[in-house]
């Protein structure tokens, strides 16, 4: 009786080790899986033609720089919300919707008399509407139009006018990442009158895919204002950064900070040096294949 009892003992003791195993297995195979997963998403992210839909919150904070007293003192805080809202036209051919809801948390402005600082506004609301078109190679190009809406609640922090301008691009998909190149302009088209506008402005950006989600990666803005003195019309950073994109309660999550430091601006007043954080979770559009 003992030695059967010592059998059954060892018997319980190998089928509970099995399943331990066993779950262990299943446990580190589902770990994988959701790597994978992260990683694939991450890839489909960065791709400027993406199928994916996103609400992206971008967190910026600006030092400044120039010729007038006290410039050097001056920062920004802005909290800027972005969705990204992809609709498939056809095999390789989305449009897609992106506006840009700029909170100013906190700015310093130049005023008569040295800088005013002005507290929680709501900035000009931007746009842009494009097709994009996956070609062979990788090779990807975007057409659409840009525009900025007059909505801040502080002059100060807006232009108060309507603009409206084309947008081209073109990216390049590869195992390794994506390089891409975005130019739009813009020109005013109604709201205040007592001067013009004529902006040419962009993006550059570029990720380079270290696996498990993880990604070197960065998307600079740049613009040039044609309507402003000499020494005053570039705004030009270099950016670098890194990501991360991580499965957190069966919803994709992308985690980023960008630094950029900025090579040309206005010589009186402009920014210094950025720091800007991200966090984009991924969403289900209401078109979107079940």
């Amino acid at each position: 009786m003992q030695v059967k009892a010592n059998f059954i003992h060892l018997i319980t003791i190998v089928v509970f080790s099995a399943l331990s195993v066993s779950a262990l297995a299943q446990e580190e195979q589902a770990e994988e899986e959701l790597a994978a997963t992260a990683e694939e998403i991450a890839r489909e992210l960065a791709n400027p033609n993406s199928v994916l839909g996103s609400l992206g919150f971008n967190l910026d904070y600006v030092t400044y720089k120039g010729d007038l007293p006290g410039a050097s003192d001056q920062s920004s805080t802005r909290l800027t919300f972005q969705p990204a809202l992809p609709y498939p036209i056809s095999k390789d051919v989305n449009f897609f919707l992106r506006p840009a809801v700029p909170i100013v948390i906190s700015q310093d402005v130049p005023v008569i008399g040295g800088f005013e600082n002005k507290g929680v506004e709501l900035g000009d609301i931007s746009f842009d509407a494009a097709v994009g078109k996956s070609l062979p190679g990788g090779y990807v190009v975007v057409g659409g139009a840009v525009g900025t809406l007059p909505t801040a609640t502080d002059d100060a922090l807006g232009l108060d006018q309507w603009l409206l301008g084309p947008e081209v691009g073109f990216g390049k998909v590869s195992d390794w990442g994506v390089v891409g190149l975005l130019v739009s302009h813009q020109w005013d088209v109604a709201g205040e009158d007592s001067f013009s506008t004529s902006i040419t402005g962009g993006q550059y950006f570029y990720t380079f895919n270290l696996g498990n989600g993880w990604q070197i990666s960065s998307s600079p803005t740049f613009s040039y204002n044609h309507k402003t003195a000499s020494g005053q019309a570039w705004t030009v950073p270099l950016g670098v950064g890194v990501s991360k994109t991580t499965i957190m309660g069966g919803r994709p999550w992308k985690f980023g900070v960008q630094f950029w430091q900025y090579v040309e601006q206005a010589d009186a007043f402009g920014p210094d040096w950025q720091v800007r954080f991200t966090v984009t979770p991924v969403v289900a559009l209401p078109w979107s294949k079940k």
